[in-house]
Parts: structure tokens; sequence; C-alpha cells
């Protein structure tokens, strides 16, 4: 017997026919030559079930969109490596300090990593639903000459920015780690960081290190430091760097529903440094897989002993390596749970718990039943 959810109604899903409906107003306002959705994810270790979800239905909505509109569409996958691969504290100041997997791996290591955790599912989704994909590094993407020449032009317009950045601080945080070899340290919330405009597109940055003491860094567009910014901080620039000339294309960021609260700030930012609300980036936030309290699945808290493993759900959710059966099983299971997702729009707008989510997952739909 299959497993089909039952879900309330609500004021969006009401609204709506199909769950990618609202996106329909943002490609009829000003048609784009093609569709790029983009998805991300930290690179700190195996993916869990949240993260293959996001992923498949970045390409299943891809999919949905190129049929409708008939224009082409691609995923651009964002793997975050600037995540932190080592953490530690400065004995002398308690300031934290982080290096990243960037810095930690370097490129060969880091791009196996990305291919073997990533690859086989991403390209599995590509197949089954002809959308292409390109994947492209936290590296890659810092180091292009558009996003660093993004992040130079709006440095005189960060004061009007700063509190939606880090409403606790006000200082949005950018880590430049240390240059000297081998190390790549730098301070988690840059405490002693300081950027200083020395042309229209060039940048001084001073910061200090955990063992190498006080060092400055150069900025370019074309070339200098490696540029990491917190996250809030890092969506701004890369979404500003998105939006408009030179690109032909919309983008659409495919985001989990946890993401829904942090790009409130993201927007307040968007218009506090000049966009009108008709330029804010596309959005799509996906179901969240949550806990029996609530809470989003966490293996990181579950990892550490913090949360237990929620009832009903199972080891693979949070390693889907360990998925009990094949690759293309667990692949095809992920689909036709997808399909399910996008079925109805009550069954797209909302959370579901780890154990529904395996419920369904071992028990894939056919049909969809809305709730009653």
């Amino acid at each position: 017997m299959t497993f089909m959810p039952v879900s309330p109604n609500t004021v969006l899903a009401n609204a709506l026919t199909h769950a990618e409906d609202v996106l329909a107003p943002r490609i009829l306002a000003a048609p784009p030559e093609k569709l790029v959705l983009v998805v991300g994810t930290q690179i700190n270790g195996a993916p869990h079930i949240g993260t293959s979800l996001v992923q498949s239905l970045a390409f299943a909505v891809a999919a949905r969109l190129r049929n409708r509109f008939g224009l082409p569409a691609e995923v651009l996958f964002g793997a975050l490596d600037n995540a932190p691969y080592d953490l530690t504290t400065d004995p002398a100041t308690g300031n934290r300090y982080q290096r990243a997997y960037s810095q930690a791996l370097g490129e060969q290591a880091l791009a196996a990593l990305v291919d073997g955790l990533y690859g086989p599912l991403l390209a599995m989704l590509s197949s089954r639903t002809g959308i292409p994909f390109r994947v492209e590094t936290y590296t890659e993407q810092q180091a292009g000459e558009h996003f660093r020449r993004t992040w130079l032009r709006l440095l005189p317009r960060i004061d009007a920015a700063r509190w939606w950045l880090a409403p606790s601080t006000g200082t949005p945080h950018v880590r430049v780690p240390c240059p000297s070899p081998g190390c790549g340290w730098a301070e988690k919330h840059a405490e002693r960081t300081q950027v200083r405009l020395t042309a229209p597109e060039s940048a001084v940055v001073k910061a200090v290190c955990l063992h190498h003491g006080p060092y400055e860094a150069r900025v370019t567009p074309a070339e200098g430091a490696y540029v990491d910014l917190a996250t809030l901080y890092r969506n701004l620039v890369k979404e500003l760097a998105l939006v408009g000339p030179p690109h032909n294309a919309l983008h659409i960021m495919i985001k989990g529903g946890d993401w829904v609260f942090g790009s409130h700030l993201v927007d307040e930012a968007h218009q506090a440094v000049g966009l009108t609300r008709t330029q804010l980036p596309a959005r799509l936030f996906c179901p969240q897989v949550v806990t029996d309290t609530g809470a989003k699945l966490s293996k990181s808290l579950i990892r550490e002993g913090l949360a237990p493993l929620p009832d009903g759900a199972a080891d693979w959710m949070l390693d889907t390596r360990q998925w009990p059966g094949s690759f293309p099983e667990y692949a095809n299971r992920l689909l036709a749970l997808t399909e399910t997702l996008l079925a109805d729009p009550r069954h797209f707008f909302r959370s579901y718990s780890a154990a529904e989510i395996g419920r369904m997952m071992t028990a894939p739909a056919t049909r969809s039943l809305p709730a009653p």
C-alpha cells in the first residue's frame, strides 16, 4: 500500500494550481532567454535527506518551467567549500578562528570530495529530467571578476545594509585567510578585520592571524586575496551579481524552508543598497525536513549528541550513502517523492517530519490526495 500525504490548505496553496506558479509573475514580467535554478550546500560532510530533496526539487521544477514556458533551463549547483573544516580559539583573545575546506584540502582533493559526494546524484537527476547542470565552488565564485567587482562596488554602500546583514553587531563578516604558506586560518567573526577601498575597484584588507600576527591583502576584480563572506553577506553579493546585466537569464534561488526568515534580511539589504522590489531575486522555498519537535533535522546536532535521532528516522537520512538499497533505487525513490510534493501546492508549501519522509521514500506515491 502506498503512503500519501494529507496536507492542509494554506493561503498560498489556495492561490495556486501548481507550486511553480509562484515564479510565473517574475518570468512573465520580463521574459528571459533562459532560466537558471541556483541550489547550493555546504560540503561539510555527507549529504543528508534534506540536501538531496532540495537538489531533486531544483531539477524537477526546472523541467516543469521549461515545459510550461518553452525556455531552456539549467541547474547551477553551488558547492560551498568555505564551510569550516577546523575551528579553534585564540587563547590570548578568545577570538574564534576557522580554516575552511578550501584552504585545508587544496584544489584536487576538494574537487574529488565534491564529485564523490554530489556528482552521482546530480548526474542521475540531470539524466532523468533532461536538465543540464554545472557545478561551481565558492572558491571559483569568489575568484570570478564579476563577483569581486560586485563586492568592491558594494563596499561604499555597505553601511546602509550592515545592520540587515549583521543585526546583532552591525559588522558583516569578511574573512581573508592568512596568506602564509600552509596557513589559511582566518578570524571566524572578523573582529579585527578592516576593509578599506584604495580605488574604485581595489581594496586592502587588514587582519590578524592566529599564528603569524597582523597581515594585509589586496583585492581587485582580477586578482588578490581569497574573499570569504559570512552567509547573509555572501548571499547579498551573489544575488547582486546575478541580477541584471550582463546576464540574459533569470536566476531562481532554490532554498530549503529554513531560509525563509534569513531571506527577509537579505531582501532588506538589497533594498538598502538601492534595488527595487521588482529587482529582488526570484526564490522558491522547498519543504523542510524536521524532527518530531518541529526543529530542522540537523545531522551536526545528532552527531554531536545534542539531539537524538528522531523516532521513525533512519541512519541513511543523515548520510544518504547508507541507503539500504542500490543508488539507482535511491534516485528513483527520491524523484518519486519529488513528484508527490509537486503534485499539489498543499504538499509543497509545508514541512515534513523525518518519519513522514521515511515512509514516503520507502512507499513511493503514485497519486496525490489533497486534504478533505
